[in-house]
């Protein structure tokens, strides 16, 4: 008897397993809590992309509570309609009008009485394919765009003496507006001193292919000024210059700090061009902040005079650590809008004086992930450490 049940009992495995192994690829393996607060997240940040564009003036006027709500609704879908185009428009409001006004749509009922509501259902899920087509085309695309801005900055830090260098970034789309760098820069002669190391990192305004496209363009100023003979206050005019000619009227500035350090000295020559001050830890625990230099790159002037940034300089020493990175890592906000701020970034640098560059960025790294759980990316994340170890 046991062998008769034995084929049942396999099959009824098979089938679980299978089910099983479906739900995982459909889950990406996270648990039921982490889906639904994925889902909070995206829900969230669809409601900002369509809200933003509806008129919610006359409608808070609106006493009534019900009519509010309905004016909302209404609201909401007319701004979700005209993300469409016009022939998906025309489409999604025929299935909409051929399964609302069939009486007899009901779930769980014979074919026959659903009549043209399956039309309808069957044009929902055509327009749900091909806007998933468009997706994956445009996904498709922004992935080779990753892959050729991944080209434009370091894949690992330059090999120094003296040195520990370590970067992260994390784009909120596939591409960023982020960038970092850091290069010794061409010697200009066999004849002269040791190369400067230049460390730089930038954040271009706004997000996604128009930010990623104006940081190509900042990396490839950058590189060129640096193969020159050009000294930090040339590179800084240099960059702003071209920022300001390509800013559409002040739209797209870029925020930046830039660093030469001299690699037999420690001396460390610096601009911050509106870019949030970054972090020097020194090797007593003393926390000091980089803050001199002017505006962002870009901004437009009404004169023809160039904008005088102030250069700041300090002298690193064994055990210090300078802490570089873009607003997106203190302006990370958790579920309930708070941001992780730069108080929390100073003591996640500080809890370990001891630790590697790379450690350091980890524990940053962690404790905005652990701070920020599932609510979603709404900027470029990008941050450089720089520890002076002899």
């Amino acid at each position: 008897m046991s062998t008769n049940q034995n084929p049942p009992q396999k099959d009824r495995q098979n089938r679980r397993q299978r089910l099983r192994g479906f739900w995982e690829r459909v889950t990406d393996g996270l648990r039921l809590d982490e889906l639904w607060s994925q889902f909070k997240s995206e829900a969230k940040a669809g409601y900002g992309l369509y809200s933003g564009d509806v008129n919610w003036e006359p409608i808070d006027l609106e006493k009534s509570r019900f009519k509010r709500a309905r004016l909302s609704a209404w609201a909401l879908f007319q701004a979700m309609l005209m993300k469409l185009s016009p022939g998906r428009r025309v489409l999604l409001l025929i299935a909409i009008v051929l399964i609302i006004a069939n009486p007899d749509f009901r779930i769980g009922r014979g074919d026959a009485d659903l009549g043209f509501a399956w039309v309808g259902v069957l044009i929902l899920f055509v327009l749900l394919a091909l806007e998933l087509g468009d997706r994956v085309t445009m996904k498709r695309d922004l992935e080779i765009a990753r892959e050729i801005q991944q080209w434009l900055i370091p894949g690992e830090p330059p090999k120094i003496p003296g040195v520990d260098i370590a970067f992260a970034t994390r784009p909120q789309n596939t591409v960023a507006g982020d960038y970092y760098d850091a290069f010794l820069r061409p010697p200009l002669s066999a004849a002269s001193k040791p190369p400067s190391l230049l460390v730089v990192v930038a954040d271009v305004a706004g997000k996604s292919v128009p930010a990623a496209l104006l940081m190509a363009t900042f990396q490839s100023g950058l590189r060129t000024l640096s193969a020159t003979a050009a000294s930090l206050d040339g590179i800084v005019t240099g960059l702003d210059r071209y920022a300001r000619a390509h800013s559409l009227e002040g739209r797209r500035f870029t925020t930046a700090f830039l660093a030469e350090i001299d690699p037999l000295t420690w001396a460390m020559r610096y601009v911050n061009a509106g870019h949030n001050d970054p972090i020097l830890r020194r090797g007593s625990g003393q926390i000091e902040r980089l803050s001199s230099g002017g505006p962002p790159f870009g901004i437009p002037l009404f004169t023809d005079r160039e904008i005088a940034y102030l250069r700041g300089s300090v002298q690193l020493q064994p055990g210090d650590l300078l802490f570089i990175f873009t607003d997106g890592v203190a302006e990370a906000v958790n579920e309930s809008g708070e941001e992780f701020g730069e108080s929390r970034i100073i003591s996640a640098i500080t809890a370990a004086p001891g630790e590697t560059a790379q450690g350091i960025l980890n524990r940053v790294m962690t404790a905005v992930n652990s701070f920020v759980g599932y609510a979603r990316q709404h900027d470029d994340i990008t941050a450089l450490v720089l520890r002076i170890v002899a």
